[in-house]
C-alpha cells in the first residue's frame, strides 16, 4: 500500500520551530521520537462521563481502541467531548446534540489528526458526533457502548424506559403498589450499557451498522460482553487502514446509505427520533433527505424485530439471534438493500451480511410473518401539519390509527402536569390529547414529553392509550398512538398553536393525514390574536440555539452548521 502524506505532517513533520514545538510539547506524555515517524495519529473521540451513566464504561472501551490502533502502526490520542445523558442532562439532552456536534468539528479540525474514531452510546451522543465529524469529512468509524443486559424483575423482562412508562401507568391505575414500583428500580438498568430496549440509543447503534458507518454487529453486541471490546479493538485497527485508504466519510455517508437506514429502522421497529437525526446528519454531509423520504423508503417495510416498546423482547436477545446482520440479510434478500454501499471495513453492506445466520425467529421474524406489516414511520399532513408530523405504527393501537376525537388542549407542558390528575379534567377516552410549546424552540430542545400519560381515571377504566399530538419528541422506549413532531410548531405559529378545547380533530395514518375541522379562514383569524413567545434566555447557548434551530422537518440542526466545510489545517499557531 503505497503511503499517503497525513494530515499530521503539518504539525509533526520536518525540522522547523513550529514542528518542534508540538513534537516536544507532545513528548511530555512520554512519547519516543519514532511515535511522529509517519504513524497515523487517531483521535478517539470519548464521550464518557459518570453523569452521563450509559457511557460510564467508555474509559475501558477506549483502551481498547487504543491498543487496536497501535498494533495497526497508529499514534492514538484519546480526547474528551461534551457528554449527552438523556437521564441525567436538563432541560433536554437534545438542546445540547448541536453544541457538542460544534464541539466535535472544532476539535478534530483543530488538532493534528488523520482518522477519528467516536465513542457512542447515549441517544445524543451518536448523532452529535456523526454531525461533527461528518462536517470534517476525515476517515471516521463510530463504536457504540452496546446496550445493558435484560431487565429482570419477579421473573419477568423488563425493559428500560418501556417498563418505567408501563409500571408508572399502573400505579395511577391502581394496578401495582408504589413499594412495588420502588422495588422495580434496581431491576431496570443492572449492568452498564444504554437502554436494552429498541429505544432511540439501540436504533442509533442500528443507524450506524446500516449506514455503513460501525463495524458489523456494531448494534447489538451488550455492553458487558466481551465482544463489545473485541469490536472496538477491531476498530482501532481497521481506522489506520481507512487513513492510508483515504476512506472518508462522504465516500460511505451516500444517498444508498441513508435509503438503508430508513428501511433498517422500519424493519427493526425503530425509534421516531431517528427522523430527526438522520436528517441533520444527511445535512451536514450534504446528501439531499426529506422528511417525506421516510415514508418513501420505508412505507412498504414489515417491522420483523419483535422488541419492547413494539413487541416482547430486549437488545440481549436481539443479539443471541443474530443480531441486526439478520435483518440487513432479510432486506437485501427482499431487494430492500442497497447492498452495494460501501461500510468501514472496505466491504460492501451486502457482502458483510451475507452469510448471517438468524437463531431465533421468534426475536427476528420472518419477513412473511412480521410484527407489524407496514413498520416504517408514517408521515402525516394536513391543515393541522402542513410540515409535516410523524407516527410509529408499530408502538401504535391499530383501533386508534384512525380516529376522531374532541381536543383536549395543554398550553405547555406544566399545564399538562398541573391538570393531568385533576378527576374533574374534562376527558374520556375518546378524546384526543393536544400538547403545545414542546418543539425545539417551545421547550426549548424538543424535550421528550410527546407521550403525555393517560390521566388515572381513564386508566381505571382500563384504558391504556388514547391518540395524542404534540410538537415534541418522545422517547424511542415509549409506546403508545402518539403524534409527534408536528411542523411547524406551536413556538413558531403553525397550526397547532391555536388548537382550542373541543376542536375536532381527525388522525387518518393510513391515508397520512391528520386535519383539524377548521377551515382555512377560521384558523388565520385565531392567528391574528396569537403572541410568540418569548426566548427562554436572553444570552447564552440557549438564545443561540432558539435563534437558530431549524424545524423538526430539516433536522433541528442551527441553520449555519449543515454542510461540510473539511478538514483543511488551520493557521499555525505561531
Amino acid at each position: 500500500m503505497t503511503k499517503r502524506k497525513l494530515r499530521s505532517e503539518a504539525w509533526f513533520g520536518g525540522t522547523g520551530m513550529n514542528a518542534m514545538m508540538h513534537r516536544s510539547w507532545m513528548k511530555n506524555e512520554g512519547l519516543p521520537a519514532d511515535s511522529f515517524d509517519g504513524r497515523p495519529v487517531i483521535g478517539i473521540c470519548n464521550t464518557w462521563s459518570e453523569l452521563t451513566p450509559c457511557n460510564a464504561h467508555f474509559r475501558q472501551i477506549a483502551e481498547k481502541v487504543r491498543r487496536g490502533v497501535l498494533e495497526a502502526g497508529g499514534l492514538p490520542m484519546e480526547f474528551p467531548v461534551m457528554s449527552l445523558g438523556e437521564s441525567n442532562l436538563r432541560p433536554t439532552a437534545m438542546l445540547f446534540r448541536n453544541l457538542v456536534s460544534m464541539d466535535v468539528e472544532e476539535s478534530i479540525r483543530g488538532n493534528p489528526i488523520d482518522g477519528v474514531v467516536l465513542l457512542v452510546g447515549c441517544d445524543k451522543t451518536t448523532p452529535a458526533l456523526l454531525m461533527g465529524a461528518a462536517s470534517c469529512d476525515l476517515p471516521t468509524i463510530a463504536v457504540s457502548g452496546g446496550p445493558m443486559l435484560n431487565g429482570r424483575f419477579r421473573g419477568e423482562e423488563v425493559g428500560s424506559g418501556t417498563h418505567l412508562w408501563r409500571f408508572s401507568e399502573d400505579v395511577k391505575a391502581g394496578k401495582m403498589s408504589v413499594e412495588d414500583f420502588m422495588d422495580a428500580e434496581a431491576c431496570m438498568a443492572r449492568s452498564a450499557g444504554h437502554c436494552m430496549t429498541m429505544g432511540t440509543a439501540s436504533t442509533m447503534a442500528s443507524m450506524v451498522e446500516s449506514l455503513g458507518m460501525g463495524m458489523p454487529g456494531n448494534a447489538a453486541i451488550p455492553a458487558v460482553d466481551s465482544r463489545r471490546n473485541v469490536l472496538a479493538q477491531l476498530a482501532g485497527r481497521r481506522i489506520v487502514d481507512m487513513v492510508h485508504e483515504d476512506l472518508v466519510m462522504s465516500k460511505i455517508l451516500t444517498r444508498k446509505a441513508f435509503e438503508n437506514a430508513i428501511r433498517t429502522n422500519a424493519a427493526v421497529g425503530g425509534s421516531t427520533n431517528a427522523v430527526i437525526h438522520l436528517l441533520a446528519i444527511a445535512g451536514r454531509m450534504g446528501i439531499p433527505l426529506e422528511l417525506d423520504d421516510w415514508d418513501r423508503f420505508g412505507r412498504d417495510v414489515p417491522t420483523i424485530v419483535d422488541l419492547m416498546p413494539s413487541g416482547r423482547f430486549l437488545m440481549e436477545d436481539f443479539y443471541y439471534a443474530g443480531g441486526l446482520p439478520v435483518v440487513l440479510r432479510a432486506l437485501d434478500e427482499a431487494g430492500l438493500l442497497n447492498s452495494d454501499a460501501l461500510t468501514v471495513n472496505g466491504r460492501t453492506i451486502g457482502e458483510n451480511n451475507a452469510t448471517a445466520e438468524n437463531y431465533n425467529k421468534e426475536v427476528i421474524r420472518p419477513l412473511d410473518n412480521p410484527l407489524t406489516e407496514d413498520g416504517g414511520v408514517m408521515i402525516l399532513r394536513g391543515n393541522l401539519v402542513p410540515g409535516g408530523a410523524v407516527i410509529k405504527p408499530s408502538a401504535a393501537t391499530p383501533a386508534l390509527m384512525q380516529h376522531t376525537g374532541r381536543a383536549v388542549v395543554f398550553e405547555n407542558i406544566e399545564q399538562y402536569h398541573d391538570t393531568i390528575n385533576d378527576p374533574d379534567l374534562d376527558i374520556d377516552e375518546t378524546c384526543i390529547m393536544v400538547l403545545k410549546n414542546c418543539g425545539p424552540r417551545g421547550y426549548p430542545g424538543m424535550a421528550e414529553v410527546g407521550n403525555m400519560g393517560l390521566p388515572p381515571k381513564i386508566l381505571k377504566k382500563g384504558i391504556t392509550d388514547m391518540v395524542r399530538i404534540s410538537d415534541a419528541r418522545m422517547s424511542g422506549t415509549a409506546y403508545g398512538t402518539v403524534v409527534l413532531h408536528s411542523t411547524p410548531e406551536a413556538a413558531l405559529g403553525g397550526p397547532l398553536a391555536i388548537i382550542r378545547n373541543g376542536d375536532m380533530i381527525t388522525l387518518d395514518a393510513p391515508n397520512r393525514s391528520l386535519t383539524v375541522d377548521l377551515t382555512d379562514a377560521e384558523i388565520a383569524e385565531r392567528m391574528r390574536d396569537w403572541t410568540p413567545p418569548e426566548p427562554p434566555m436572553t444570552g447564552g447557548y440557549q438564545k443561540l440555539y432558539f435563534d437558530h434551530v431549524l424545524g423538526a422537518d430539516k433536522g433541528c440542526d442551527l441553520d449555519f452548521l449543515p454542510g461540510t466545510r473539511g478538514a483543511d489545517i488551520p493557521r499555525h499557531s505561531h
